[in-house]
């Protein structure tokens, strides 16, 4: 369907890749892998036309629709939730014009044995044929359908988009998308801006749809279950894998094994042949022998390793200080803005060392309860924090509370205490600062993710006993996510985190509240086992009704 041929991006001096060649096929699922700064999100502007290669090129047959979801974007105000989202069908109206712009056409003209003629017949014919083949007669509950899986009420179609925050506007530019049913949808971090039943939902939609899919991402579990080949972007060069990540991350290992096996032959080559030429370079009766291996030393290829995402790095906590056994208990807790309840009658006991998820749909009350035990809003009900809780708090506009002034090294520097001074850079390399030129950056140039990244590594280094992390792994790539889990799995103090990432959450949390229809449930499982319990709710749900 696309093919790309001898592709290269070049700028300021630097390779990102050069000579990159492959072929999207119908129906192909595909990761984008590698670490960040390797090319995944140019490769993807390229795929989508809205950038233009160094060299190389992109080919698509004519009528190829591509559909491209970028990180960031804006949807247009001045329209309702329903009205934008009906805009994927705005092409229809344009080739139904177009039909009968031509049909008037035919209607007026007389040399019906010109070519021009027959050529116009068949442009009819051929637009006629692609647009009876769509079916939008119930494009109305199409949209509806896409916007609930998204995790939209009735209540939202009919305001106004400019009514929604940044993420929720990404969702409508993704119900957009999917409405068109593109042959091609190019997604780059689909899944940052949904809650876990919406990712579930487009989870279910991609699988099957039929279509051709090319995302990145960096929720590893939705990677896992919907793309069935790999691609890696590392060092300039792409490597083709014919299976999902899971397997790809074998297959890679195994491939380095080799380059690691084949590199240290040719080094050994090299050492010795270089041994003998200066041993013998002076002996007239080895004049020849030294001549060629200096030229076969010339003509070598020099073999090499392609990059690890290195940083084995094992962040530890510091000690947490002793809290009471009950750091959080909350009584008929409620919370209402106005008319609109948000939830009511919660009561909730986390105990000293539980390391618990809030999760549930986008607006029903994980940050509102949070921000409740951070003492940030007033509320019905009693909260009680336990004896010497010290909390840590991280949301994404932890970000804007850094000193702007400082670098990224002087941020951490300041903060880090005892043995992990020594491993500084280690760690902000871990975070995706690496290098001297990245942690000599002062924080007023960083970009939203940066500083996001940033904020997580500073609080980290804090010494607190009651953590609470509201979506920590937006920004992260799934090497980093890793750093992070195994660093929390050891933190021995207590935890609670808003998360949407399944991966991240399994084998992290044993306690579930759920949240939604302005109740907070307790479910004392794990992830998986809460979401399987889910599913099963709504079968039964479904044979009652």
């Amino acid at each position: 369907m696309i093919s790309v041929d001898g592709l290269a991006v070049e700028f300021g001096g630097t390779t990102l890749f050069s000579d990159i060649s492959f072929v999207i096929n119908e129906k192909d699922r595909i990761a984008l892998m590698g670490k960040n700064g390797a090319g995944k999100s140019t490769l993807l502007k390229i795929l989508a036309g809205v950038r233009q290669p160094s060299r190389g090129k992109v080919a698509a047959p004519k009528d190829c629709v591509v559909a491209y979801l970028p990180q960031h974007l804006m949807t247009e105000d001045g329209r309702t939730v329903f009205e934008e989202t009906a805009q994927a069908f705005a092409h229809l109206h344009e080739m139904e014009a177009e039909i009968e712009r031509l049909n008037k056409e035919l209607e007026t003209r007389t040399d019906y044995e010109s070519d021009s003629y027959m050529e116009l017949i068949e442009n009819v014919s051929t637009i006629s044929e692609k647009y009876y083949a769509i079916d939008a007669t119930n494009y109305e509950e199409d949209v509806e359908k896409a916007l609930l899986g998204l995790g939209f009420k009735r209540d939202d179609f009919h305001r106004q988009t400019s009514d929604f925050s940044g993420g929720w506007r990404m969702r409508i530019e993704l119900a957009k998308l999917l409405l068109k049913k593109p042959d091609i949808l190019l997604l780059d971090e689909p899944t940052n801006h949904l809650d876990i039943e919406s990712i579930q939902w487009l989870e279910d939609f991609l699988i099957n749809n039929g279509k051709a899919v090319v995302l990145i991402s960096h929720d590893r579990k939705f990677v896992d279950s919907i793309t069935t080949r790999t691609i890696e972007v590392t060092m300039g060069r792409i490597y083709d894998y014919k299976v999902n990540y899971s397997q790809y991350l074998q297959l890679r290992q195994e491939r380095r094994i080799q380059q690691q096996k084949a590199y240290d032959e040719q080094q050994k080559f090299i050492a010795e042949t270089t041994e003998f030429i200066e041993r013998f370079k002076g002996t007239y009766s080895k004049t020849l022998q030294v001549q060629s291996r200096v030229k076969m030393l010339e003509k070598l290829v020099l073999l090499e390793v392609d990059e690890e995402d290195t940083s084995a790095l094992r962040l530890k906590f510091p000690p947490s200080p002793r809290s009471g056994s009950y750091p959080v208990v909350t009584e008929q807790l409620g919370k209402s803005y106005g008319e609109k309840n948000i939830f009511q009658n919660a009561s909730i006991t986390i105990e000293r060392g539980d390391k618990v998820a809030f999760v549930g749909k986008n607006g029903e009350g994980k940050s509102t309860l949070v921000k409740c035990i951070m003492k940030e809003l007033e509320h019905d009900g009693v909260l009680t924090l336990g004896h010497n809780v010290q909390i840590g708090y991280f949301a994404q506009n932890q970000a804007s509370l850094l000193d702007e002034n400082l670098t990224v090294f002087q941020t951490i520097d300041d903060v880090a205490k005892g043995e992990i001074r020594n491993k500084i850079r280690d760690l902000l390399g871990a975070f995706m600062f690496g290098g001297p030129e990245a942690s000599m950056k002062k924080v007023k140039v960083l970009s939203g993710g940066e500083r996001t990244r940033l904020a997580m590594i500073k609080l980290l280094l804090e010494p607190v006993n009651l953590l609470i992390l509201d979506e920590p792994t937006n920004h992260l790539d799934l090497k980093t996510k890793d750093i992070l889990k195994q660093a929390l799995m050891d933190f021995d103090g207590t935890l609670i985190l808003v998360s949407h990432d399944r991966d991240f959450l399994d084998g992290l949390v044993t306690k579930v509240y759920e949240f939604g229809n302005q109740k907070v449930r307790e479910h004392l499982c794990g992830i998986y086992e809460f979401l399987e319990m889910k599913k099963m709710d709504s079968l039964n749900e479904l044979e009652k009704k």
